[in-house]
Formats: structure tokens, C-alpha cells, sequence
């Protein structure tokens, strides 16, 4: 084969995150050019790959990598903890057309922060989508090359070494360049056969006559090969294991065990066979197989019943996922399935996280049997779907088993609370009397229920819940204790809480839980906006943005990719860093905490109307969006709603107070100062701009520009200093120029035109004028000695900025 594809992926994983995909024909050299470009390539290489007869195994081809299991029931958390493990490594993967969908899509993802070389077989089976999608990550998509007639030749004399030189040269014509192929004809051509005909795929017919060639033994061991669709030991193969190591077909891994040189010989072995020996063969496989993997060759052979025992078997003897997994296979055979054996799987697939699949399970059995009916409700809500979920335990009666009927009562009861919650109440009471010492799960949806309206002790039931056994009832409950501390302003609390539950998540390896909680985290503590509190480990608003392309790109559960992007797009806004605010809210999902960031970008933004409006809700969030409403009235300069909601936080309705009747704000700004410090500034510019006293006000505007360039709220800085200018204050924090020496502002006003911003709106970020704007930027052009604003921006940012010197206070810099 020729070289260049060789150097084109070689430099193209040297330089940062890539993905590499070789592809070509069976036999064309796929594997041998990857095992070079991985051998080639600097850093820690991570070798995986798919397998044929595990094909349907989720994430088992990078389980392989990484030597480590994997939460394959979501992409993105795939994706992510992988990514996690690899690092600066290159992930090499063969064989992908065998890998399960999840592993296809989880590669597309990585190949934004990794670098990863995999090798395609064509034609393949892979889903358009997926293929799509594959197509468009790639760095790069090399065909490997067909070899070219000397190598073939050379090729040849080295498989055959007594061809001549013309038999040589049509073995390499008759090959078409195809490494297999050549190797094949080679051994045909010495053994004194004719070549074949030109109208026959010659690959196939290479490799059908080289397993002619082969004893009996050695065929069915290279056909066992291709049914197992892994290495396998020697042991297990056979006496034919010796034939083929020295026909060359297969090679030996550290440890023994035998693997195929090429999957597809083994393969077409495989499929050699005519359906009785494959049956017979299968079977045979099942005795030498752990149970698990005896199951799958049972059901490929035909024997459902000894499938679903062995499925069986083996499932006593896993847990978690792999647990699951087996339980539910046994399910879908078709054969008489023990309505036990559906429970435990439904239960199971709960258990990690699968409640579609435990719902599916369970629908055969669930219209008449009130245990699988409770545990399809159960499954339904967690799902996603309460009417289902109400529907699916109504025939569960009152004179049910205590269980059955708890678990009934937990369904109906957090089914109620998620579609009519108005409703809830009045049940929550008719079953807290049904259940006087109420089983954990029970006690939990009354926790939910009371904790929705707020009744005393209402905090420390949510968190008595959040600590019961099981794992389900726990995380759900904490969920809700979390959310429910931030709606009441408790921000510290809620990100505690977040980050003890996403410590236990991790233990357990529940890595959607995990992000969830993360991400409300991060959330609680960027509106609180305080130096981190003592005794959390959180690492302030750096971590929250490193942590941004994780959690807003790969996130699936829509309550963390809301949170992550809400967090994210707070700090960036705040900054002043609004055109990428406003490009990843774009993508937020519907929920309240991106949409009230939506309305205070477009207010920084200096786009009152895009954050005027009418606004409704309760919680902190409802008192933000509000807030937000009444500042662009003013700065609109039309009246605001004069009623004040009383489902808020006490600083919310303080603050709203404020600006009906015109006075209150530093009252309002110190009910502020344990909260959310953004809103202390803010109320501190409210006061300044409305308060008649020019002594208090300008005392007031001051105390916000401190607090917000002490927090680095570049825009409300801005906002606080131009409050200042209509008392004939003019503020800067600017850095005497030295040596070449970008001032901090100059810096502040680069990062800016990095961003996109035009000048206009630089100068309503920062609070200066815009003429003041193009004499930083003229001054930074001059010391970077560039032609262009962005090629100065550029320029700036192409290496760490010098740390710029002491500030002095002077006007505006003009």
C-alpha cells in the first residue's frame, strides 16, 4: 500500500483532537495500516475494537479501550467518560462496523476533544444516520489504498517464494491490489492451481479456496472463530488452533489466545457452513462458553429453552448492567418466560437506569398481574409518562398486598403532583391515612408533595428521603430537595446537597445522576456569586466553563443541559462576553433558569425590549425574571407591572416593592448580600439612579462598581460607572501604559472585539464612551504593532496575556 495515507493520519492525530477513519474492502489492509498509524503516533494508545458475534453488546468496543465499564445506556455520558479516561492518548477502535450504535455515536462526539483513529469495513451495515454522522466528525476519511504492482509483486514472493517472476506478476494483476487477496492467489498459485476467473470476487474466492486447503479441523476452528466473533484460546478452538497459526491465518495476542488476522476470513468460514453445522457448531461452543455467552450461541443454534436456562444461569451470577442485560434477552426469547423472571427485570433494568425497556418488559403480564402492574407504573413515571403511569396501576385494587398497594400509592401520588398538582394535596392526605407508618417510598412522594407547597419541615423530609436505601427514592428525593432549596434562595444549601448527591452517584456509577447534580451545582453557586463557601468543593466560575463544552454538549437529561447552560451563559454575560452567551442559549432547552439569562443578556446587552414583557412564576427564578422585566421598563422608560408576586423569596419581593414605589433599594441590596451577590450590585445601581440624595446615590453607585469589579461583573461595573457620569463622576480602572505593555483595559476592550462586538456595544459593556473605546484600540494596535482591531485581538490572545500593572484611578481615559 502506498505511504500517503500513512502521513496524512499521522499528521493529522500529532496536532490535537482529530478522528482518522480508514476504510476499504475485506482483506485491503485496514488493520495493519491502523496498527502502524497507532504505532507511529507519540502518547498512550487505547486499542479496542468491535466483535462480530458481540455486536449488540453496548459500548463493548471501547469497553475493550479502555479496560473499563462504561455507561453505555447514554451517548453523551459514554462519550464523556471515555473522553475522561483518554485524555491526551489516542483511541484507536477496529473493526467499527461491529460496534453497537451507542459506540458509533459516542465516537462521532469524542473526536471534538480526543484523538481517535478507527477503521471501517466496506460495505458495512451501519445505520445512515450513524454513518452521517461519522462522515461529518472525521478529520479525515482515507480509502486504503489497493498496492501498488511492485508491492503486490513483493507481497506475493514473500507469501510464495519460489512464484516467478511472471506467476508473481499475475497473482498481483489477478489480486486487484488487494493484500488478502494476494496472499491467497500466492498460496494458490504455488500449490500448482490455475488463477481464477476475473468474473469471480476474487477476495471471496481467494479465501473460500485458501480454507479449502485447510484441514477439517483447522476450517472448523477458523469457523468457530467467526461465530465467537472474539480471540479466542487455543483450548477452545481445537486442534486445528496449530494448522492455522502456521497457514498464517490467525496470530497469537499476549496470553495466548488466538485472534484472525483478518475477521472477514473468519467470517466467510463461518459462513462456509450450511445451517446444520453452524447449529451443531454453536451448540458445541455453548459447552466451551461461560453461561452468558452460551446463551446467545444456544438462541443462534436454535435451542430457545436452553438459551433462557442459561440466560438464567448466568444472571445469578452478574449484577448491574450486565445483570440487566441478560434478564432482559432471556425475556425476548421466544419461549414461556416466568412472570418472576419479567419482575426481576424490569426491576433490574430500573435499577440502571433503562425504565423504557422495564416498562416494555413488563407490558405482556401487567394487565393482570398487580405486581407487574405497580412496577410498569413505576417505570412509566420515571419515564417521562405520569397519565401512563396512572393508567398502568389503576387495577391495582385497595385490597392489594401492603407492597404492591405502597407502591401503587407512590405512583398515583407522584403521577398526580407531575400532571394536575392541584390534585395532589388532597391525595397526599388520603394516603398519608391509608399508611400510617408510611414504607420509604410512600414517605418520599409525601416529601415531594410537601415540599411543593412548602409546609413545615418540609426540608428535612425531602433530605430523610434522599438517604433511604434505595437508590431510586433517594436520588429522585434529593433532586427535589435541591431544587427546591434554590427556588427558595438557599443557594449555598442547595449546591451542598448537589454536590453530597453527585459524590454518591459517581460511587455508584450513575453518571446521569452525577451530571444532573453537577450541573445544578454549578447553577446555584454562579447566581450566589460569592467566594466559594468554606467546606465545598467546588472550583468557582474557571471550573464551571471548563466543565461547559461537557455539560452542555453531552448532557441528556434536559434539567443538567439547562442548568450547565444557564451557569455558563451567566458568567459569559456578566463578563461581557454576550455574543457567546447568546449563541449557546440559543441551544438551551425549555426551562426557566436559560430563559431568565436569555432576558438578562438581552438587558446587558443594552436590548431592553428583548427583555420587557409580562412575566410569570414562583421561586427565585420568578423574582429574577421579574426583576429583569421591571429594569428594562425603565430603561424604556414605561411603567412596570405594580403588582408584586407573593410566591417569591423575601430580597425578590423587597426589590419589586422597590421599584413600585420608587424608594428601598439599599434596604433591598443588603437582603441581597448573603444571596446572590449580581443582585446586590444591582440594586445598589437602582439606587443610585433613583435615590434624590446625590450623596447617597453616588455612595451607593460606588459600593456596586467596587462589588463588581472585585467580582469581575465587567457589564455592571459598566452600568455603575455610567450611573456615575450623570453625577459628573467620571471612573476608569486603567493601568498606567509601560513598554509595550497592554493596559487591562485595552485587554477588557480586546477580548471584547475577539467576541465579535462592535463598538457600540463594547462601550455600553464597560461603561466608557466609544471614542474611548477606539483609543484603546488604536493603542493596542500600535503596541502590537498590528493593521487591523482583529488582527490586534488576534495577536493578543495568541499567547498568556502580561499581567498588566497596578491600577491607578483617573478619568476616563481620553
Amino acid at each position: 500500500m502506498t505511504d500517503e495515507p500513512e502521513v496524512a493520519a499521522r499528521t493529522a492525530l500529532r496536532h490535537g483532537p482529530a478522528l482518522v477513519v480508514l476504510t476499504g474492502p475485506p482483506g485491503c489492509g485496514r488493520t495493519t495500516l491502523l496498527r502502524r498509524v497507532a504505532a507511529a503516533v507519540p502518547g498512550p494508545a487505547h486499542l479496542g475494537g468491535g466483535l462480530a458475534m458481540l455486536s449488540s453488546v453496548p459500548a463493548l468496543a471501547l469497553s475493550r479501550a479502555v479496560r473499563a465499564r462504561l455507561p453505555a445506556d447514554d451517548v453523551h455520558l459514554l462519550a464523556e467518560a471515555v473522553r475522561s479516561r483518554v485524555r491526551g492518548g489516542l483511541l484507536v477502535l477496529d473493526d467499527l462496523q461491529h460496534a453497537d450504535p451507542a459506540t458509533v455515536a459516542a465516537v462521532a462526539h469524542l473526536a471534538r476533544h480526543c484523538r481517535v483513529l478507527v477503521a471501517v469495513r466496506t460495505p458495512h451495515r451501519l445505520p445512515e444516520e450513524l454513518h452521517t454522522a461519522l462522515r461529518k466528525a472525521a478529520t479525515l476519511w482515507l480509502p486504503v489504498p489497493p498496492l501498488d504492482p511492485p508491492s503486490a509483486v513483493a507481497l506475493a514472493r514473500r507469501t510464495a517464494a519460489g512464484l516467478d517472476d511472471i506467476a508473481a506478476s499475475a497473482v498481483a494483476s489477478r489480486a486487484g491490489g488487494n493484500p488478502l487477496a494476494v496472499i491467497a492467489l500466492a498460496r494458490q498459485a504455488a500449490s500448482g492451481r490455475g488463477p481464477i476467473g476475473e468474473e469471480t470476487d476474487q477476495v471471496a474466492y481467494a479465501i473460500a479456496a485458501a480454507l479449502a486447503d485447510l484441514p477439517r479441523p483447522a476450517r472448523t476452528a477458523m469457523a468457530a472463530l467467526g461465530l465467537l466473533g472474539r480471540p479466542a484460546s487455543p483450548a477452545l478452538l481445537g486442534t486445528g488452533a496449530a494448522d492455522l497459526l502456521t497457514a498464517g491465518l490467525v496470530t497469537a495476542e499476549p496470553g495466548g489466545s488466538l485472534l484472525p488476522v483478518s475477521t472477514f476470513v473468519a467470517e466467510t468460514a463461518a459462513g462456509l457452513l450450511d445451517d446444520t453445522a453452524r447449529a451443531d457448531l454453536h451448540t458445541r461452543l455453548a459447552a466451551l462458553t461461560p453461561p452468558a455467552e452460551a446463551a446467545r450461541h444456544l438462541a443462534a443454534a436454535g435451542d430457545t429453552a436452553g438459551a433462557y436456562r442459561q440466560a438464567l444461569a448466568a444472571a445469578d451470577r452478574a449484577a448491574g448492567a450486565e445483570r440487566a442485560a441478560l434478564l432482559l434477552f432471556a425475556c425476548g426469547l421466544p419461549t414461556t418466560v416466568d412472570p418472576r423472571v419479567r419482575l426481576a427485570a424490569a426491576d433490574a433494568a430500573l435499577t440502571t437506569g433503562r425504565p423504557a425497556d422495564a416498562a416494555d418488559v413488563l407490558h405482556p403480564i401487567a394487565g393482570d398481574h398487580l405486581e407487574a402492574a405497580a412496577l410498569r407504573g413505576e417505570a412509566l413515571l420515571q419515564a417521562g409518562d405520569p397519565h401512563g403511569a396512572r393508567t398502568a396501576v389503576r387495577i391495582v385494587p385497595d385490597t392489594a398486598a401492603v407492597p404492591v398497594l405502597a407502591a401503587r400509592d407512590r405512583v398515583l401520588l407522584l403521577a398526580t403532583q407531575a400532571a394536575e398538582p392541584d390534585r395532589a394535596r388532597e391525595l397526599a392526605d388520603k394516603i398519608a391515612v391509608r399508611h400510617p407508618h408510611p414504607p420509604p417510598g410512600v414517605a418520599a412522594a409525601l416529601a415531594a408533595v410537601a415540599a411543593a407547597e412548602r409546609l413545615p419541615g418540609w426540608d428535612t423530609a425531602l433530605a430523610a428521603a434522599a438517604t433511604t436505601a434505595d437508590p431510586q427514592i433517594a436520588r429522585h428525593s434529593a433532586w427535589l430537595l435541591v431544587e427546591h432549596l434554590a427556588a427558595d434562595g438557599r443557594l449555598v444549601e442547595s449546591a451542598t446537597t448537589a454536590l453530597r448527591a453527585a459524590a454518591a452517584a459517581a460511587q455508584a456509577l450513575a453518571y446521569g445522576w452525577q451530571t444532573r447534580f453537577l450541573a445544578a451545582a454549578d447553577w446555584a453557586l454562579t447566581l450566589h456569586g460569592h467566594q466559594q463557601p468554606a467546606g465545598l468543593d467546588w472550583d468557582g466560575a474557571d471550573g464551571v466553563l471548563r466543565r461547559a463544552g461537557n455539560l452542555t454538549d453531552r448532557a441528556l437529561p434536559p434539567e443538567a443541559r439547562a442548568y450547565a447552560t444557564a451557569a455558563t451563559a451567566l458568567i459569559e454575560a456578566d463578563t461581557g462576553l454576550l455574543a457567546a452567551a447568546r449563541s449557546r442559549l440559543a441551544t438551551a432547552p425549555a426551562h426557566p433558569a436559560p430563559s431568565w439569562v436569555t432576558r438578562e443578556a438581552a438587558w446587558l446587552d443594552g436590548q431592553p425590549e428583548r427583555a420587557a414583557g409580562d412575566t410569570t412564576g414562583a421561586g427565585l427564578l420568578g423574582g429574577l425574571h421579574a426583576i429583569t422585566a421591571r429594569w428594562a421598563a425603565h430603561d424604556l422608560g414605561t411603567p412596570g407591572a405594580a403588582a408584586v408576586p407573593i410566591a417569591l423569596p423575601g430580597p425578590a419581593r423587597r426589590t419589586l416593592t422597590a421599584w413600585t414605589v420608587g424608594s428601598g433599594f439599599t434596604t433591598a441590596a443588603d437582603a441581597w448580600q448573603p444571596l446572590v451577590l449580581r443582585e446586590q450590585i444591582r440594586c445598589l445601581i437602582a439606587a443610585g439612579l433613583t435615590d434624590p440624595d446625590r450623596d447617597r446615590a453616588v455612595a451607593a453607585l460606588l459600593h456596586a462598581e467596587t462589588l463588581a469589579d472585585q467580582a469581575g461583573l465587567v457589564v455592571l461595573a459598566g452600568r455603575a460607572r455610567r450611573g456615575l457620569r450623570r453625577h459628573q463622576i467620571q471612573r476608569d480602572t486603567r493601568s498606567p501604559r509601560s513598554a509595550g505593555r497592554l493596559t487591562q483595559r485595552e485587554i477588557d476592550v480586546l477580548t471584547l472585539v475577539a467576541a465579535g462586538e462592535p463598538t457600540r456595544r463594547i462601550a455600553g459593556q464597560l461603561g466608557i464612551s466609544a471614542e474611548t473605546v477606539d483609543t484603546h484600540i488604536r493603542a493596542s494596535m500600535r503596541k502590537l504593532g498590528a493593521r487591523t482591531r482583529t488582527e490586534a485581538a488576534a495577536v493578543a490572545f495568541a499567547a498568556p496575556p502580561a499581567r498588566p500593572e497596578p491600577y491607578e484611578p483617573s478619568e476616563d481615559g481620553r
